[in-house]
């Protein structure tokens, strides 16, 4: 063979190698990742105005811009010159201006945006961050809801240091119920309230009194002259934290009006378009570990209560009506799949649109929005092969086009590993199970790979075929990965995700086994190459799974619950499990926590383990993770613990957190994984 033709295979060879490693995602791809959130179509439907996310490389966050586009996917533009994060857009009414929130160097304030001259300002000049902007039905005015400081308790006082003195910080007191909470850290002394402003600016009036919050959506009534929300004002309502009611508030007296009382939360009123009628959300508490969320209807002085939505097996967000107050749009989950629905006032229910999510970008979760017109209905748009883009459909769900496609130079070059949805049946009773599998980039049915289990959190919540980068990046690493919805997952319905009370974990852990054994069976996974991670209730199950059998090569527990006893009467939600989750205080019947807590197999494990956590995590704390870290170097298990600084419970928060999650996840496994 001469040189120049063997230099010339070795030039083709390396060239192909480039190409084939060009053709996978890798974790700097975080950083060129964008999708649409917070869509909202005019009223006349001809314009939507979105947030387009990206992650900020040098800031090392999630970060937004809005844009605007015509509502067949032309003249697509940003919206304002706004160097700086922009969300939270609002059209008014009449659809000639849109509200918005931006935050710049002096903190987050709310802007006006007119399309006619495209022209924006600023209106307001706020201490804390706006939230639930909503327009009057005049436009003159803007109402929003705003967090309010005030002093905490103060028990006793020492003497004034001396000028120059060094002395310790002042002690930090409380005598709340929640005083901290994942992702904010120690909360400052104060609530929520109601303000309104006028919609050219000048003064902002506070609307509500009274140490009690008031948040969530707003809505006015058809004069203008009241406003209605969600709140819990009642004298227990620290400790009554499940429970909300629906008032209204004359906005010249602020004269407050309960319109409902019962048990459980009631929330997001919508007031119909005659004025004569609130829709609103809620459920009648019967302190279990799930119950849908339900749609109801009302007369505006709070009579004649109707629930909607008793032939819909589903929790129901996001609630809308139509111009004509004929029906309301409502957002749900089927089968791990985010939809959209209409109900008329008689109860009668039709889908209109499927695939809505792909904001949740690090695992598979239930996420997007949707807006409507008078005719359309604009969402996020989400497959298993990118993130949310905009789509529009009718109301007759028909007419479906997709808008935009943030990421096609991204997967012109990169190319995603296939999804596939599975059904198998339970061992435990034959339910129907639903999973899916993730194939490495270049799949060969001809050779073998590493089969890695991805357990879900919540534990009440669902993954789906959606977008999730941080899946396909284990794609790309090599492994085949099975993400399941055991029982305890929501999108089946309320009793099946009701079977975690008490029982938790207990039998979705035999429902993940037999998605692994079935795997096995089709020859998809293989006995000796087997892996299991997870997150929060992710983490348990996987701490769990390494209990019960010895099956699995290496597992990557993150941030779990380990111990019920010491994370529930020491995480930011300890109030909120007794009764719900399991029967009794931890020290009722401590002996039935301690049976759900997977510190109790930890003598069982044997299984090489990555325990990983957020040091700011206070919502499954540090030394939850310890505790399995410590028993297993007792144990002389192989085992590392890897804590990442400034990191709450969201680790995926900061991008930077998501590719050191992923990037110790891939080597922990590639040490113990079988080499093909």
């Amino acid at each position: 063979m001469n040189k120049l033709l063997l230099h010339s295979i070795v030039i083709t060879f390396f060239s192909f190698l480039s190409v084939f490693a060009q053709n996978k995602l890798e974790l700097e791809d975080v950083f060129s990742i964008q999708y649409a959130n917070e869509i909202e179509i005019s009223p006349d439907g001809n314009l939507i105005v979105y947030r387009k996310m990206y992650f900020d490389i040098m800031e090392d966050r999630t970060a937004g811009s809005l844009w605007i586009m015509n509502s067949n996917g032309t003249e697509h533009q940003k919206l304002t010159t706004l160097d700086q994060d922009e969300y939270s857009p609002k059209w008014s009414p009449s659809g000639d201006r849109i509200a918005f929130v931006s935050k710049g160097k002096n903190g987050p304030e709310i802007f006006v945006y007119w399309l006619n001259s495209r022209n924006f300002a600023r209106l307001t000049q706020l201490p804390r961050s706006p939230s639930s902007i909503t327009w009057s039905n005049n436009e003159k005015y803007i109402a929003f809801s705003m967090f309010v400081s005030s002093d905490p308790p103060i028990i006793a006082e020492i003497p004034e240091k001396p000028e120059g003195a060094k002395w310790a910080k002042e002690p930090r007191i409380t005598d709340r119920l929640k005083h901290e909470a994942d992702g904010i850290g120690y909360m400052p002394t104060g609530f929520n309230h109601l303000f309104v402003t006028d919609s050219n600016g000048g003064a902002i009036h506070q609307i509500t009194q009274g140490d009690y919050d008031h948040k969530g959506k707003i809505s006015w009534s058809i004069d203008d002259k009241n406003l209605f929300f969600s709140a819990n004002r009642k004298p227990n309502w620290e400790y009554d934290f499940r429970n909300s009611e629906i008032y209204s508030i004359r906005v010249s007296d602020k004269k407050i009006t309960s319109l409902t009382e019962r048990d459980g939360p009631d929330f997001s009123p919508k007031v119909s378009p005659d004025g004569k009628f609130i829709a609103y959300l809620g459920f009648d508490d019967k302190k279990e570990a799930y119950q849908n969320t339900q749609l109801f209807m009302m007369g505006i002085d709070g009579k004649n209560k109707t629930l909607l939505s008793q032939k819909l097996d589903a929790s129901i967000s996001d609630i809308k009506w139509d111009s004509k107050g004929k029906n309301l749009f409502f957002s749900y989950d089927h089968h791990g799949n985010g939809k959209i629905g209409k109900i008329d006032l008689q109860g009668n229910f039709y889908k209109l649109a499927d695939n809505r999510g792909g904001t949740s970008l690090g695992r598979p979760y239930s996420s997007g929005s949707y807006s409507i017109s008078k005719n359309k209905i604009a969402y996020n748009y989400t497959r298993p092969d990118h993130p949310s883009d905009v789509a529009v459909i009718n109301f007759e769900g028909k007419n479906w086009k997709r808008l935009t496609s943030l990421n096609q130079t991204l997967f012109n070059k990169k190319k995603p590993g296939k999804v596939e949805e599975i059904w198998y049946k339970s061992s435990i009773d034959g339910r129907k199970i639903q999973g899916w599998i993730v194939y490495p980039p270049n799949y060969s049915s001809e050779k073998k790979y590493p089969f890695l289990v991805e357990n879900h959190g919540g534990p009440i919540l669902n993954y789906g075929d959606r977008f999730s980068l941080e899946i396909q990046l284990y794609a790309s690493a090599g492994y085949i990965v099975f993400y399941p919805n055991p029982r305890g997952s929501t999108g089946y319905g309320e009793k099946f995700a009701n079977l975690l009370l008490n029982n938790y974990p207990g039998e979705d852990y035999q429902d993940v086994m037999d998605g692994v054994n079935m795997c096995i069976k089709k020859g998809i996974a293989s006995e000796d190459n087997l892996f299991v991670a997870g997150g929060s209730a992710g983490g348990i199950m996987s701490a769990w799974m390494i209990g019960k059998n010895n099956r699995f090569e290496a597992a990557v527990v993150v941030k779990p619950v380990m111990n019920w006893t010491s994370k529930l009467l020491v995480a930011d939600n300890y109030y909120g499990y007794a009764n719900s989750r399991y029967p009794g205080q931890v020290w009722e019947d401590p002996m039935n926590y301690w049976k759900f807590s997977p510190i109790s197999l930890v003598g069982n494990v044997n299984t090489p383990t990555l325990v990983m956590v957020g040091m700011d995590d206070l919502r499954t704390p540090p030394s939850e993770a310890k505790q399995l870290y410590h028993g297993l170097k007792l144990r002389k298990i192989p085992t590392v613990l890897v804590e990442i600084p400034e990191a709450t419970h969201s680790i995926a928060n900061r991008p930077s957190n998501l590719m050191t999650k992923i990037a110790h996840t891939i080597a922990w496994f590639n040490k113990y994984k079988k080499i093909e």
